[in-house]
């Protein structure tokens, strides 16, 4: 077992969580937030919320779950390899999708358009609030009550949001980022834990591969198209060399295994080359490097820059996915202006948070949770319900069940 390195998260010397708690035996406090968030409502809905397409387009796509689940294989991987903390690394990377809407990015957008007003709406501060607010399940405390090192890497893993002068470093903070941190500071103004930082470029490398899967499966495009690319090319023609005539599907997963192990080799080289000049001589010290010191090298950033484009072009515009987009936009729009027109249509554990709001911005952040909660095959359910629109309409998208 790798020795932990000076510059990892030392359990033991955790800045401790907004309600003290007494120490697990058997458990860290990373572990204890790890099982915490697992075991949280928003993470199990995580299987019924899309990454690109609609959840009921075919039980093969990732879901926010599935995407979760390798997010955190790949974390614990990259931070056992650098000799970090693998537990803190993985909580992150679990609770990294807490706070997204339904039908993916899609629902995140259309959210954020409705929530401008009020205070704004990002996933990384609907995680934030999820975990510290909006679950509800023990006795002593609302929220999961994680770490503030968890916090911290769900709040910022891909980067400061704040300058030295606390000024907001892309446009207005979200309300609920704000709320929290004059609670507790988290520091927005550093980079985040170094395995805060393994924890967002294990998402990249997760959704770079598995969209590249979910594209082919979806037959948006082609391994022959792939062929075309920088690292996919050399992959299939690696794969062409060593098993000649092998059948489509194999042929398919030799290759992108090996793209993706092209990702996570780069990532620990890089990194152990950066840490290395770098030296700093504990955590801290990581997040005041001034820049983030877990990254793709720049020959492969750049490579990883040409897929992603032909991702956008051939699989996040194609001509079914954006049909899809504009429907469930409208999704979200017609139940967002809904209950705000008319909180007594909110589920009864809900109305009385909606009550005693006293104002509209507050009144549309409890719509907004309630919303950016549901799942796919929730929303479109109860959009078809409370609408009375007719079903069949997403007859595409909806599975029995």
């Amino acid at each position: 077992m790798t020795q932990p390195a000076p510059f990892a998260a030392d359990p033991l010397q955790s800045r401790g969580r907004l309600h003290p708690e007494r120490i697990s035996t058997f458990r860290s406090p990373f572990q204890r937030d790890r099982d915490r968030i697992i075991h949280s409502s928003a993470f199990r809905r995580l299987k019924h919320k899309t990454q690109v397409f609609i959840e009921h387009e075919g039980d093969y796509y990732r879901t926010r779950l599935t995407h979760s689940i390798e997010v955190a294989q790949v974390a614990r991987t990259l931070s056992a390899a650098l000799g970090l903390n693998t537990d803190l690394a993985e909580a992150i990377a679990l609770a990294h999708d807490l706070g997204h809407t339904p039908f993916g990015h899609t629902g995140e957008d259309a959210m954020a358009a409705l929530m401008e007003p009020y205070g704004g709406f990002d996933h990384n501060a609907q995680a934030l609030r999820i975990v510290t607010m909006l679950e509800k399940h023990y006795a002593d405390f609302d929220g999961l009550n994680l770490t503030w090192e968890t916090l911290e890497g769900i709040a910022k893993h891909n980067g400061p949001l704040v300058g030295a002068d606390g000024v907001p470093l892309k446009g207005p903070l979200p309300a609920a980022l704000v709320e929290y941190n004059a609670q507790q500071d988290l520091w927005l103004h550093t980079y985040a834990s170094a395995e805060a930082q393994v924890a967002a470029i294990a998402d990249d490398v997760a959704y770079n591969h598995h969209d590249l899967h979910d594209g082919l499966r979806s037959g948006l495009f082609t391994e022959e198209d792939l062929m075309e690319l920088p690292i996919t090319g050399p992959a299939f023609a690696e794969v062409d060399q060593i098993y000649p005539g092998l059948d489509k599907m194999r042929r398919r997963h030799e290759a992108l295994r090996r793209v993706f192990g092209v990702m996570v080799e780069d990532v620990i080289a890089v990194a152990r080359t950066r840490l290395q000049a770098a030296e700093p001589e504990n955590a801290d010290a990581v997040r005041f490097l001034g820049t983030r010191i877990i990254r793709f090298s720049d020959r492969l950033f750049r490579e990883l820059k040409v897929i992603r484009q032909f991702l956008f072009t051939r699989m996040y515009r194609a001509e079914r996915v954006v049909a899809m987009r504009a429907e469930v936009t409208e999704v979200v729009r017609d139940l967002f202006a809904l209950f705000m027109n008319d909180p007594a249509l909110l589920p009864e554990e809900w109305r009385g948070d909606a009550r005693h709001t006293g104002d509209e911005a507050a009144l549309a952040r409890v719509v907004a949770d309630y919303v950016a909660g549901m799942t796919d095959r929730f929303a479109l359910q109860e959009h078809a319900r409370l609408l009375g629109t007719d079903p069949a309409r997403f007859t595409r998208y909806i599975v029995s069940g």
